[in-house]
């Protein structure tokens, strides 16, 4: 960004914003590059904040809806990326407990199954740890990855394969 005065950076800002939902974060960052002193930026920030141009409760309620609607991330992948953003703890766990779980296990078995299909394995116990690991990569809770893929694998449950360092024997 170069480098303008503060009122002109705070519009900037304000019309950035305004195109889609940011954190503090995100806007720290954005201001940096303009190379202003700190309590310029606190100044800017603040006003944004209090303007509602940035609400961290919004943006994480629209950061965990299109993660998992759009990216198909499971709720350890969403947490920890909104913790990457300085997103406090409590604004977090609301956002993620917001998900509907009926929602959430239908986006996780339709991954599973599209995935199963381009999947190989050396046998089906090959394939079930495969689309487990798959799982987690994409930030899926073990427990319904396991849930999904046994009804996937019509009740075969290769769970007892994983060792208690949660890799794979």
């Amino acid at each position: 960004m170069k480098k303008n005065n503060e009122s002109e950076i705070l519009h900037h800002m304000a019309a950035w914003c305004s195109l889609s939902e940011r954190c503090i974060r995100d806007v720290e960052k954005k201001l940096a590059d303009a190379e202003l002193p700190p309590e310029a930026s606190e100044r800017i920030i603040t006003r944004l904040v209090k303007e509602k141009f940035i609400d961290e409760n919004r943006f994480a309620r629209s950061f965990v809806n299109d993660k998992l609607h759009f990216n198909k991330w499971g709720k350890i992948k969403i947490a920890h990326e909104l913790n990457r953003r300085n997103i406090p703890p409590a604004i977090r766990a609301e956002a993620l407990e917001n998900i509907d779980n009926q929602t959430y296990r239908t986006i996780l078995l339709m991954l599973l199954k599209s995935k199963k299909k381009t999947t190989k394995g050396k046998d089906e116990r090959d394939l079930f740890n495969k689309l487990l690991r798959f799982a987690a990569g994409r930030g899926f809770e073990s427990s319904e990855s396991i849930a999904c893929l046994r009804e996937l694998f019509n009740g075969n449950d290769y769970e007892n394969d994983i060792d208690c360092e949660g890799g794979f024997e």
